[in-house]
């Protein structure tokens, strides 16, 4: 990929946005390059690599695998993220797989070059405490969700935060393309049957509503009052 046209996809980039052209032009000569069809695993966990990544365009999926094959998904990143800044940091071994959800351009940048970066560019470096930070956040309230909702509620917590990262208008939310129970099951720790269960029961009250290839979420603030009565808020 010709240097002027990966230092472009670097643009998009939120960790980076801000920085000067020649610096975006240096970052991305020294960056590998790689398009990678659906499907294709990027990381791997234990893996002793410590590379940083910037999506440039597609969507892939942070998740592990149990020692008996059960799927537990994190996170999906999404175009302009970044992401592999852990092992890059404290340069120990990767704590999580990625794998891509649509064909994806990602761009790497080795550990040495990523540290050098925080120490010359404190705005990028301020980015980065401030994404962890909010990472830590993010799995505290996952853990008190698994260790103290039923699976009914924890569905109801895992909708409410896909309709707020989607979006909400009017007090509707549209998930398109909608997400598969099995996904939402690994998401909340247990299994299909148990999602599929309590989303028929959600459209049965009138609160979701399928649309073509998207799940509509019909009344937001309602979802928004029952995740919080159970969580104490």
């Amino acid at each position: 990929m010709p240097t002027d046209r990966s230092s472009l996809g670097l643009q998009h980039i939120v960790l980076l946005q801000g920085l000067s052209p020649e610096r975006l032009k240096q970052l991305a000569a020294r960056c590998l390059w790689q398009s990678l069809p659906v499907g294709k695993p990027l990381l791997l966990r234990s893996e002793r690599k410590s590379d940083v990544f910037f999506l440039v365009s597609g969507r892939l999926r942070v998740t592990i695998y149990a020692a008996n094959g059960r799927q537990v998904t994190f996170r999906d990143s999404l175009e302009g993220e970044h992401f592999g800044d852990i092992a890059a940091i404290d340069g120990q071994p990767r704590s999580a797989d990625v794998v891509t959800l649509t064909p994806s351009v990602v761009a790497s940048l080795d550990r040495g070059a990523f540290l050098a970066l925080l120490r010359d560019e404190p705005v990028v470096a301020e980015r980065v405490m401030r994404s962890l930070t909010a990472l830590v956040r993010q799995l505290s309230e996952r853990v008190i969700d698994l260790s103290t909702l039923g699976v009914q509620n924890r569905v109801h917590a895992e909708l409410l935060r896909l309709a707020q990262a989607a979006g909400i208008n009017g007090n509707r939310a549209r998930l398109e393309p909608a997400p598969t129970h099995a996904e939402l099951a690994s998401q909340i720790s247990t299994n299909r049957e148990q999602v599929t269960r309590e989303l028929n029961a959600l459209r049965r009250d009138g609160l979701l509503a399928k649309d073509g290839r998207a799940l509509v979420l019909t009344d937001a603030l309602r979802l928004v009052r029952m995740v919080e009565e159970v969580r104490g808020a």
